[in-house]
């Protein structure tokens, strides 16, 4: 079964066709300036490319690129589209109403669409994209929906509520939601493949850091606590985003500045961060050479990541009471070895401890354990693949239909 896997953004459009006798990435490839102009860059898995700059008024006339690339370019990955079998799409907000994957018909497009107040980034894009491909494809493919929100409905009251009035959750469905899921889902699967190791009774702390960045408690194979709460904002600094603030900053910063909702929405979400502290940049490899090179700034910015990212690995090692393992992945997570030294660092009073020769060589899609023989507290790298989780839910889900 070949499945083709999609993760639409407002102006953008990736995906990857994912050959599931094996779990084999056949070709990966990103439409992007949709609705400006339009390009597409497109791989083989045997290292074949074909790209092209070529008119995308909207996320169809994409699609229509996409089908051309993986069927009829020099770098085609199949004969003919009858040999996809199913699409699953990447959603970012499930709200309350989604917990697990759902195939796709006309009612959870709409439902997804309904989630837009609480992720206008994100799910009107997936929306447009469903629609665009049950139009590019017919209806006679299968499509899944998989939610980044739906490892962490596991969450019990007491992680996922906001201590304001009831009533505010009740009207308004105001809480902590999550986001990574399907990272934080996917690593979590592997850690129990690599060591064998029952779920019932585990305590683990995943960390998922790339330009954007969260953690999670899990508690049992189950999400127990999450950094990021209503929004993908809420956490800790990450490349443009402040992450968690005292509430009282924004309406000081409204009084001074004069701004309003959009600009404030802007400024935390895409002036912050690595890039609002450093002001060099949001790409933590800029910052960190930057620092090397003697940047103020740019030092400041890494402790101050490193510090934060310490400092929720510390509480959700109190949460869970104590934890079997930390799992550090995402770009930063898988490469920066440094930090992963840092972290273990702060946690030597308990035993943690990291072989630091293997953490130096465990980078560029290394994947094991970094920690000695003899630490009380297990520490891995395991590279994300989200999307050969979306593609799993959609091959487990079609072959029941």
């Amino acid at each position: 079964m070949k499945i083709l896997v999609v993760n639409a953004g407002s102006s953008s459009l990736k995906y990857q066709l994912i050959d599931m006798n094996g779990e084999k990435m056949l070709a990966k490839g990103l439409c992007e300036r949709i609705g400006v102009d339009g390009r597409i860059t497109h791989k083989t898995a045997d290292g074949r490319e074909y790209s092209a700059e070529t008119p995308m008024p909207d996320h169809t006339a994409a699609f229509d690129c996409l089908k051309y690339a993986l069927v009829e370019s020099d770098a085609k990955a199949v004969e003919s589209l009858d040999e996809i079998s199913a699409v699953g799409h990447r959603i970012v907000q499930g709200g309350a109403i989604f917990s697990e994957s759902v195939v796709v018909d006309e009612k959870v497009v709409e439902e997804i669409e309904g989630l837009a107040d609480l992720a206008p980034l994100h799910n009107k894009a997936h929306a447009q994209g469903i629609r665009a491909c049950l139009e590019s494809f017919g209806k006679d493919v299968p499509e899944v929906v998989v939610f980044d929100t739906a490892f962490h409905s596991t969450m019990p009251e007491t992680s996922y509520l906001y201590a304001l009035p009831y009533e505010y959750f009740e009207k308004y469905k105001i809480r902590r939601y999550g986001f990574h899921g399907t990272s934080h889902r996917y690593i979590t699967q592997r850690y129990f493949e690599l060591t064998g190791k029952e779920k019932e009774g585990s305590r683990i702390v995943t960390c998922h850091l790339g330009n954007g960045s969260s953690i999670s408690a899990v508690k049992d194979g189950k999400c127990y606590d999450t950094s990021m709460g209503l929004t993908p904002l809420d956490g800790f600094m990450m490349g443009t985003r402040t992450g968690t603030l005292d509430p009282s900053v924004v309406t000081y910063i409204i009084e001074k500045e004069n701004l309003g909702a959009k600009e404030l929405s802007d400024l935390f979400n895409k002036k912050s961060g690595m890039l609002g502290v450093s002001g060099i940049s949001s790409d933590n490899r800029d910052v960190e050479q930057a620092a090397k090179d003697g940047n103020k700034r740019a030092q400041l910015a890494i402790t101050m990541q490193r510090y934060q990212i310490t400092k929720f690995v510390g509480q959700y090692i109190a949460a869970l009471g104590g934890t079997d393992a930390i799992i550090f992945t995402g770009g930063i997570g898988e490469n920066g070895d440094e930090l992963r030294e840092y972290v273990a660092e702060h946690f030597g009073y308990m035993g943690v401890k990291i072989d630091l020769e293997l953490n130096k060589k465990m980078i560029r899609g290394g994947e094991g354990l970094i920690s000695t023989p003899d630490s009380s507290v297990a520490v891995y790298v395991i590279p994300t693949n989200e999307e050969l989780m979306i593609a799993r839910d959609t091959k487990a889900i079609v072959e029941k239909m």
